[in-house]
């Protein structure tokens, strides 16, 4: 297994992929992966849907987010994974932001690409969140707070460098 470090350190946003499909042990490794992060007092109410990039769903979202744009929002990606959480959890947001990036970086392990997705917060959060609730098969009093776009790499990106003057300070 890649060390940890290593993984974060060399880590970027993939927004190009191959058509290669993601095998379904790889699928539960990450599913796994975002299952396993801590969340708060151990409620464990993360939920994850996963979505292949065929199903009607996807575009139908793209269709209600941008129905102009030239890149869909899942970038092609061979599947996306839409986290729910409890709605009336103070803490789910951040819980689903800690499992979303504990996927990212099994994907980055596991020879993947990936890309966090908060895009479509406006469209499943919006009108028709009942109806995409459904469609995504969240469980009852659950909500979208984000997802991930997940595949073989058709591209090369360097991460992003860090300014510790800037972003840090030491009291």
């Amino acid at each position: 297994m890649t060390d940890c470090l290593e993984v974060i350190n060399t880590r970027s946003s993939i927004r190009k992929y191959t058509d290669q499909p993601v095998p379904e042990d790889v699928c539960r490794c990450l599913v796994e992966a975002g299952l396993k992060a801590p969340t708060a007092a151990n409620k464990q109410e993360i939920h994850i849907t996963v979505v292949g990039k065929d199903n009607p769903v996807q575009a139908e979202i793209q269709q209600d987010l941008n129905p102009n744009a030239e890149v869909n929002f899942y970038y092609d990606a061979p599947l996306t994974f839409y986290l729910s959480a409890d709605e009336n959890f103070k803490w789910s947001g951040v819980d689903a932001g800690i499992a979303v990036e504990n996927m990212h970086l099994a994907a980055k392990a596991l020879g993947l690409g990936s890309v966090i997705l908060g895009c479509m917060e406006r469209v499943l959060n919006g009108e028709k969140k009942a109806e995409y609730a459904k469609k995504l098969g969240f469980p009852e009093g659950y909500q979208y707070f984000v997802a991930i776009s997940v595949g073989y790499a058709d591209t090369e990106k360097q991460p992003h460098p860090i300014n510790f003057e800037r972003d840090v300070t030491v009291l």
